[in-house]
């Protein structure tokens, strides 16, 4: 059985820097650091910051009970609001926020500043988007898709959560267009998303089974789970390589692998190990790891 993993499979560049920085302030401070939120939708690397000593807090009412020195904002950004607060606390704040993030903040505040009706194409229960909505006014709209726009005069103003396909961009925009006045559009989709995607459509036309690799609750790798599920190959989304079934390898000739970007490669080298157990040829000279 053939292993092929996708080169770019794991932490994207503003992940892997937030868990950079945070583990660095674990080792020099061993105590008094805090994440706000989760530094990352992955739940092993939570864990293993907490062993680490750099707990979570949900909310930045909670930071008065712990003795805390630093708190680090999570990738995902936070609300203009708690950051404020953050600032009127005799803390270090260390802001981990995605740059691709820190940007679609920055837009949003800027088209509200402008006179734009912001529209906000993104899961209004995501984090990110949360952060990006306090920039962005009181009257923002929040859709997941073009289906839910209903028509908007004047001036509008659109901006994406950095984990949404570009399709599904367009497919807004070609909506809006018929009916405002004005029209300005700013594409914060991270391009690492973009590529990722790209690289699952080729993989998947190469292999008879994918295995997905990361938390259940990111974003971008639930889209990547369902993005390969819909191209016809049987897909299985797993957090570690404990879910893995022998079953499912029976028939298979070759397997890819993939991972979101919050999945450390920690997790992808135990899924490889473990295929390899089971009969898989990973990084023995007949396997092979993308370039």
């Amino acid at each position: 059985m053939r292993v092929i993993v996708a080169k770019r499979a794991g932490f994207c560049f503003g992940v892997k820097r937030a868990v950079d920085l945070a583990f660095e302030e674990a080792g020099k401070k061993k105590e008094g650091v805090l994440t706000l939120g989760p530094i990352i939708h992955n739940p092993q690397v939570v864990e293993k910051l907490n062993n680490n000593g750099v707990r979570s807090v949900d909310h930045i009412d909670q930071i008065k009970s712990y003795d805390a020195t630093t708190v680090i904002i999570r990738t995902h950004g936070i609300p203009e609001q708690d950051m404020r607060g953050l600032e009127g606390m005799e803390l270090e704040v260390i802001d981990a926020t995605c740059p691709f993030v820190k940007k679609a903040q920055q837009y949003a505040k800027l088209l509200r500043d402008e006179g734009y009706k912001v529209v906000i194409l993104g899961d209004r229960e995501h984090p990110e988007v949360k952060g990006i909505m306090s920039y962005a006014g009181d009257e923002v709209v929040v859709l997941k898709n073009a289906d839910e726009y209903s028509p908007m005069t004047g001036r509008v103003g659109i901006i994406v959560q950095t984990t949404k396909q570009v399709s599904v961009l367009k497919e807004l925009v070609s909506v809006a267009v018929e009916h405002a006045i004005e029209l300005k559009v700013y594409n914060t989709i991270c391009n690492s998303t973009a590529l990722r995607l790209k690289e699952t459509e080729q993989l998947a036309s190469q292999v008879d089974m994918m295995l997905i690799v990361g938390g259940k609750n990111s974003a971008n790798t639930t889209r990547l789970a369902s993005f390969s599920a819909s191209l016809g190959v049987p897909t299985y989304h797993i957090e570690t390589s404990v879910e893995i079934k022998p079953e499912w390898f029976q028939g298979i000739e070759t397997v890819g692998i993939t991972a979101g970007a919050s999945t450390p490669d920690w997790l992808i080298e135990e899924v490889e190990n473990r295929i390899s157990d089971i009969g898989g040829s990973v990084g023995d000279g007949t396997g092979e790891r993308r370039t």
